[in-house]
């Protein structure tokens, strides 16, 4: 006979017992397999972002990844993904390896901001030291300036550790040497037909959109916090003390921590004019998306610039606080390279044509 208190009414009491132990057991069970496959029903957030300017800088930005992946810090990771790029002597625009200015001398330019603090260092026309990058950082910690340039930036390098290192290589040395006894040639020639020999910008104007692949290296981590690094060998054949955009905070490279960075690559003169990446992390700040801000910092600049769109030579890329990325410019071919806790990827920038 069932007893009258059990409350199932068909069930005996040994087994009303273990249905009360055991359903609190199977209800928890239940919520957390619920949970699991809401959370794999969504795309995971990102921990970490990185982008750079050229999709042959994936090993720089691997690498930042990697450090990232090792539990590193952000600004080490900028640090050692843009160091990456400056040590491969196969890009003829950073680092050892880069393209001599008129008198066959490598002269580097760099620059890194961390956004906590909004904290910048930069060095310029630096000879002789292998890693512009670094020193830009040691500047940005170690001293009250943001920027050191010539011979002062090569004697605080020297004095702060930083080794001198040969950076023009065999095969650039004899590119210029070809390149300076052909330009003599023409001259010695202009000057019996009694035409007027090329100016310096004249043979400058002679140079390709290939000869400005700088690295301007963007990331966000898990924090929101941003930072950013800018490296190169300027403008190949350069006059010396030639600097352009990429160690200028504001023009190469720009990071506001509450709304994101922006990098540039292209015609350093062209996007100095007009303080392009600065521009651009304000057009984010509007509430843009880093591609719409591009692209829009893009036309803005090529419209008011007397050059056309083919010659204007600008091209930026851009994250924000969340992550997202984009690219333009005006180089047909110009490309970026990505990489998250997920993966690492290459793909073509938005073309702004006129």
């Amino acid at each position: 006979m069932v007893r009258q208190d059990n409350p199932l009414g068909f069930f005996s009491n040994k087994w009303c017992l273990m249905i009360r132990r055991c359903l609190p057991r199977l209800v928890a069970v239940g919520v957390g397999l619920l949970a699991l496959l809401a959370s794999a029903a969504e795309p995971e957030t990102p921990s970490f972002r990185f982008i750079a300017t050229w999709s042959a800088t994936q090993p720089a930005v691997s690498s930042s990844r990697d450090v990232m992946l090792n539990g590193g810090k952000l600004l080490d990771a900028i640090e050692q993904g843009v160091r990456v790029e400056e040590q491969n002597v196969k890009n003829a625009s950073v680092g050892i390896g880069g393209l001599p200015n008129a008198d066959g001398v490598v002269q580097l330019d760099a620059c890194i901001m961390n956004g906590p603090g909004h904290q910048a260092g930069a060095v310029a026309a630096l000879e002789d030291i292998l890693h512009p990058i670094s020193v830009a950082r040691r500047v940005m910690e170690a001293t009250k300036h943001v920027m050191l340039v010539g011979d002062g930036a090569r004697k605080f390098a020297l004095e702060n550790g930083f080794a001198a290192t040969e950076l023009l290589t065999q095969s650039q040395r004899e590119a210029w040497q070809k390149r300076r006894a052909s330009e003599a040639a023409k001259a010695a020639k202009a000057a019996k037909t009694a035409k007027t020999a090329k100016t310096a910008k004249a043979r400058e104007d002679e140079l390709t959109p290939a000869q400005h692949d700088t690295i301007a290296l963007l990331g966000v981590d898990a924090e929101g916090n941003i930072a950013g690094g800018c490296s190169t060998s300027g403008w190949g054949y350069k006059l010396p003390g030639r600097v352009g955009d990429s160690p200028i905070i504001g023009s190469g490279l720009y990071v506001d921590n509450e709304v994101g960075a922006a990098g540039a690559t292209g015609i350093g003169e062209n996007v100095m004019r007009y303080c392009g990446s600065f521009m651009v992390v304000e057009a984010m700040r509007q509430g843009k998306s880093p591609q719409a801000a591009c692209e829009e910092v893009v036309r803005r600049i090529a419209a008011k610039d007397p050059s056309s769109y083919e010659d204007i030579h600008i091209n930026f890329v851009a994250i924000n606080k969340a992550g997202e990325v984009g690219a333009a410019g005006t180089d047909q071919g110009f490309n970026f390279a990505t990489a998250d806790q997920a993966a690492a990827e290459s793909k073509d920038a938005a073309w702004i044509q006129e």
